[in-house]
């Protein structure tokens, strides 16, 4: 069935994302050290801001109005043309406000110009066409080979400390070839262009009621970092994001499905099989439940050594970091569920884009005073609580739609399971000596325990996983 091969291909990338920095982040945070992380970081958060704005919604926007219409080959060519070449115009704007801020720019204004190919990166980025197309094949290949020539070329290149922007440049300029290197692919699947102005900016309001909602996201990593930065220290900004680096790796795992489902969703919508997909939705929720509360737990169980082992002794601080952040993970992966795989492709944008501003607001209202008390930590409960309420609103959207004590229903032995193992691994974790060997062995009984007490307790997830190939 396409949607279990497309989450194996999403799988396989997303661990090949998991296992690189194994290489790279402790190489990268031993030889930049963590000022030098810090530049990146907060000079990276503030190109976001360029690319969220050049990009304006687009990425999830393409991705549902092709799944839409993907069987009419000459309707599907005209949308793709129409909204690609928007796309380039957004980002030519954005980068011309990115030029004005250059010039005012006094501090790190070569990182920053460094960073910028990540704005031009966007203009060419047609992800979104083949996704809608759930063509996951062709991006995660693509996405693969450049991941692995970017980690060889940071070995090569970046070799102290001096090095902050020949590896800002190696990150850069490796998206930007990546999203050139599917544009071979298009050729067979879409007829020449033939664009006007008018069918261009149709587009625009659409894709811009979903930009909302991700300008809201951004606050959650960009702005917190630039609020580090100001209000402690560039160091603190680095330590956030490698903290919120390792949580995300592990984060998308989880919310691989929900990037295979978006377009398979909006098909089925479409054709108006309303009730396939509640069922798909159902079983999600209770995958997510099942991958997300044992990976979070695992996290806080070995922190406490992994985060000194693998970062450096400079970065032994995000051990505490990572544990306050874990429980993210369950909420991003929930919020995943109903947002990405519900709201979105069921054209409830208005519902997703409340549940995401409101995110934004209390981040906002809390972030700051969090940050003059705790510091870093401070950042970190406020991205935890944050990402609950936008959970706990969405939940609250669809209580008419679906019965949410049904989502809940196994919660209680991913719970148990997870908290068994969490023991287990943590008391193995603070008695044995630091080594590859001894943290993959953890995670190896770690998982062992969990599978064992799944298969004890048999929650009805593992019968229901099939409904995913009907």
């Amino acid at each position: 069935m396409k949607i279990v091969r497309n989450y194996l291909y999403n799988m396989s990338y997303n661990l090949l994302i998991l296992f690189t920095p194994l290489l790279t982040v402790p190489y990268i945070s031993r030889v930049l050290h963590p000022v030098g992380v810090g530049i990146n970081a907060t000079t990276n958060s503030v190109i976001t801001y360029f690319l969220l704005f050049g990009t304006v919604g687009i990425t999830i926007y393409g991705n549902r109005e092709i799944a839409f219409i993907r069987d009419d080959f000459k309707k599907r060519s005209r949308v793709f043309w129409e909204i690609e070449f928007l796309q380039i115009f957004t980002i030519s704007v954005a980068y011309i406000f990115f030029l004005i801020f250059l010039f005012f720019e006094k501090q790190y204004k070569i990182y920053f110009f460094y960073q910028s190919f990540l704005i031009i990166a966007g203009a060419f980025d047609i992800s979104w066409y083949f996704m809608g197309l759930e063509d996951f094949k062709k991006t995660v290949s693509r996405n693969a080979i450049i991941k692995i020539l970017s980690v060889a070329a940071t070995f090569l290149i970046v070799r102290n400390e001096q090095d902050v922007g020949k590896y800002i440049l190696v990150l850069s300029l490796s998206q930007l070839l990546g999203n050139l290197t599917l544009w071979p692919y298009l050729r067979g699947n879409v007829e020449k262009p033939l664009v006007t102005f008018s069918g261009m900016f149709k587009h625009l309001k659409p894709s811009v009621m979903l930009f909302i909602p991700q300008i809201a996201m951004t606050v959650y990593l960009a702005l917190n970092k630039t609020m580090l930065w100001k209000l402690d220290s560039v160091s603190a900004s680095g330590f956030y994001d490698y903290s919120d680096k390792l949580i995300k790796l592990v984060l998308a795992i989880v919310t691989a499905i929900g990037t295979v489902m978006l377009p398979h969703i909006a098909n089925l919508y479409a054709k108006k099989k309303l009730i396939k997909v509640k069922q798909y939705l159902y079983t999600s929720f209770d995958l997510v439940l099942a991958i997300s509360i044992p990976l979070g737990l695992g996290i806080v169980a070995i922190a406490t050594t992994l985060a000194p082992w693998f970062f450096g002794r400079n970065f032994t601080s995000v051990n505490s970091l990572l544990m306050i952040e874990a429980p993210v993970i369950l909420f991003i992966g929930l919020s995943n569920v109903i947002g990405q795989q519900y709201l979105l492709p069921t054209n409830k944008t208005k519902e997703y884009t409340i549940s995401v501003v409101l995110g934004a607001i209390v981040n906002i209202a809390i972030n700051i005073p969090l940050i003059i008390v705790w510091g870093v930590k401070g950042a970190m409960v406020a991205t935890v609580i944050s990402e609950f309420c936008v959970t706990a609103y969405q939940l609250f959207v669809v209580r008419h739609e679906f019965r949410i004590g049904y989502f809940f229903k196994n919660i209680f032995i991913y719970l148990l399971s997870g908290g068994i193992m969490c023991t287990i691994v943590y008391f193995l974790n603070i008695n044995m000596k630091i080594s590859i060997f001894s943290l993959t062995g953890q995670i190896i009984v770690g998982v062992l325990i969990y599978i064992g007490f799944i298969l004890v307790f048999q929650p009805d997830i593992l019968n229901k996983i099939s409904d995913l190939e009907r």
